[in-house]
């Protein structure tokens, strides 16, 4: 009798098991450390690299073409070939090796060694190239954005703070008269930024309430809207957070400014010395807390810019935002960088108004 014929392979009932896991288990986890490792350390170094080659590009145009140039060529080396020439050159007879004269065994061993140094090398080299072009091809763009984003920010602060601390000496000097001010400021908080933007538009426009009431001619009324200066950008920020500025020194100052300031009138000093010698230096602690959100909020605020900001240059979230938007996918990575750069400049200036809000509280 003739054997039948034979089953062929893969085929019969599906089964699940998890011996081929679990009978490897050690050797999974060391081949996961060893990548989560690889992948850290290649993508902290390139990052690192790629900054620093993006930021001498973008400081040193002329001298930056070489490295732009040299990045450019970088990125089209398949790895393969990247990797050999890296083993060529680290190799224990390599040839950096043969150029310092290395006796046998006197070379460190990167290639092949314990903390694979060849493999993190030839990573960092060939995807820095990429983080660098990356960057200078959103900042070449963005600086402007950068520095129109940085100057609403400083202004909108600037005059935020000190409206912001007029409007909480009057309401803390006049307990009266003071609580219309102090109603209008907790009034104006909730009112979004949107309706706001639209609220300063419809009255600082060319053709707006303002320049009607004043009877202005056409084109005779300043460019607000729009205008060089982004003067109505810079008044609704103002308008909207000096009174959460006001709101913050009344409410950290109520219980203690009355009788300082009683004191110092006993001693005879004039109102404008008690809110310089007395208000102002109680005040600064919150005064440089609320200061310091309402740059880094207006820093990377997004609506009011667009509705009446210029079209060029773009401030950073308006920028980022558009780019994220776009049909073209190759945008996202500059919409990424952009969103990165507001990032940095907002964690930097967090971290310098936490040290001299420390230094503030030192002082006292």
């Amino acid at each position: 009798m003739s054997p039948g014929p034979a089953t062929p392979p893969f085929t019969g009932p599906a089964t699940f098991t998890l011996e081929p896991w679990t009978s490897n288990a050690g050797g999974l986890a060391r081949s996961a450390a060893v990548s989560l490792y690889i992948a850290a350390a290649s993508t902290l170094l390139a990052c690192t690299v790629g900054f620093a080659a993006a930021a001498y590009i973008l400081a040193m145009p002329r001298a930056g073409r070489l490295v732009a140039a040299v990045s450019a060529a970088t990125i089209p080396i398949p790895h393969l070939i990247g990797a050999g020439a890296v083993g060529l050159l680290l190799s224990d007879a390599g040839f950096l090796a043969r150029i310092l004269g290395m006796p046998d065994g006197g070379f460190p061993t990167f290639v092949g060694g314990p903390f694979w140094s060849a493999v993190i090398f030839e990573y960092a080299w060939k995807e820095s190239a990429f983080v660098a072009l990356v960057i200078v091809g959103s900042l070449a763009r963005s600086v402007g954005g950068l520095c129109v984003s940085l100057y609403i920010a400083a202004a909108s602060t600037l005059l935020a703070c000190t409206v912001g601390f007029a409007a909480a000496a009057y309401i803390l000097a006049m307990p009266r008269a003071g609580r219309l001010v102090a109603a209008v400021s907790a009034a104006t908080i909730p009112i979004p930024h949107l309706i706001g933007a639209g609220a300063v538009g419809l009255l600082l426009s060319d053709a707006g309430f303002l320049a009607r009431i004043l009877g202005m001619p056409d084109g005779g009324f300043p460019t607000f809207v729009g205008g060089p200066f982004w003067s109505a950008v810079i008044f609704e920020y103002a308008w909207k957070e000096s009174a959460f500025v006001a709101l913050v020194i009344v409410g950290s100052l109520a219980r203690s400014v009355g009788g300082l300031c009683d004191a110092a009138a006993t001693l005879g000093a004039a109102p404008l010395q008690r809110i310089t010698h007395v208000v102002l230096p109680l005040a600064l602690p919150a005064l440089a807390v609320s200061g310091l959100i309402v740059f880094v909020y207006t820093l990377g605020s997004y609506e009011v810019p667009w509705l009446l900001g210029r079209i060029s240059p773009e401030a950073l979230p308006v920028r980022a935002v558009r780019l994220f938007g776009s049909i073209d996918l190759d945008s996202r990575p500059q919409a990424m960088a952009t969103a990165l750069v507001s990032v940095m400049a907002g964690a930097v200036a967090i971290i310098g108004g936490l040290i001299l809000l420390r230094r503030l509280r030192g002082l006292r």
